[in-house]
């Protein structure tokens, strides 16, 4: 019986940061899996949980609960068939709904092979200063859902993020567990907590629609003699463009975080190959976080999501001048 936690939370919220700590403290003795989903096709989250030890599947370019659920299903039964975990966390993209999904893990075919455990909501309290986000039905539904929420970042609250979240929580009907941390570093013992909210979502949030292109089930790749390519996204009133470089590519460390921290856009998250080895980047609004990785994965990946569309092309031609190998 595979023991499984959904853990939600909207861009920029500190989800994969939050994977990363619970992988890296997990029980020796466990086999763990990741189903990871992301907006776009390039497959960041993958590159960065990749050296986690846990099995990883992703689903990358929309929202895993849309198409009937299909994606879902599929890598779903991938995992369970193939790795047979002792625990499971699966991470839906920041802009996904998280109803249909804990359904689906609810339903009467999967209950001999799982065990649905506390649904954990990762937030940070600032953006309740942000009414895009506020009054996104995704960012709602995933407070709603959600068993125990996780008030991350709180390094970098101020004394209105923590009026607003208090706000927030005596609001809370269902009186929840709120758990401040910092860099996303919960307790294990938050995932063997129950499933005990069940309550049903107003009608009018239980639907949503996005345009995005056809899942895949693996993340996007590079064709024979290709150097580069691009993935274009959009849906849920966002849009995102990705590129992935191959492992021959660098590019000039102080000129591609200056491209990171000065894009016009909401949202920036890469792993990327420089002189001085792989550093992963994460950018939400003004927050700039960099950290140094292991050397795999070998090829660089970048992605960019933003509420309008943003000039690619410009921003593609500013990142190809940085490469300090051949262009082609």
């Amino acid at each position: 019986m595979t023991r499984v936690n959904l853990i939600t939370g909207f861009l920029g919220s500190g989800k994969t940061t939050t994977l990363l700590h619970l992988l890296a403290n997990k029980p020796e003795k466990e086999r763990w899996a990741v189903l990871v989903n992301e907006f776009g096709e390039i497959g960041i989250d993958g590159a960065l949980l990749a050296e986690s030890g846990a099995i990883l599947k992703e689903i990358p370019g929309g929202c895993m609960c849309c198409v009937n659920g299909l994606p879902m299903q599929v890598g779903l039964n991938m995992l369970l068939k193939q790795a047979k975990p002792d625990r499971l966390l699966i991470e839906p993209t920041g802009l996904g709904h998280p109803k249909q999904i804990l359904d689906m893990l609810s339903a009467e075919v999967y209950r001999p092979w799982l065990t649905l455990d506390a649904s954990l909501c990762v937030l940070d309290p600032r953006q309740f200063a942000d009414p895009r986000v506020v009054e996104n039905e995704n960012f709602r539904d995933q407070l709603a859902a959600a068993d125990i929420i996780v008030a991350n970042k709180e390094d970098r609250w101020q004394d209105a993020d923590r009026a607003a979240l208090a706000q927030w929580q005596s609001n809370d009907a269902l009186q929840r567990p709120v758990i401040p941390v910092s860099f996303g570093k919960i307790d294990q013992t938050l995932l063997a907590q129950p499933r005990l909210n069940l309550r049903t979502l107003p009608q009018a949030q239980q639907h949503h629609s996005h345009a995005a292109p056809p899942f895949g089930l693996a993340a996007l790749s590079l064709t024979a003699g290709t150097r580069w390519r691009r993935s274009l996204n959009q849906g849920q009133g966002y849009h995102a463009c990705g590129w992935i470089f191959d492992d021959e590519t660098v590019f000039d460390t102080i000129g591609l975080l200056e491209w990171v921290r000065l894009a016009p856009v909401t949202r920036v998250k890469g792993v990327m190959r420089i002189k001085e080895g792989l550093v992963s980047v994460n950018r939400q609004g003004d927050d700039f976080h960099i950290e140094t990785r292991p050397s795999s994965p070998p090829d660089s990946r970048i992605e960019m999501i933003h509420e309008a569309e943003a000039d690619w092309n410009r921003l593609q031609s500013s990142l190809l001048k940085l490469r300090l190998t051949p262009e082609v």
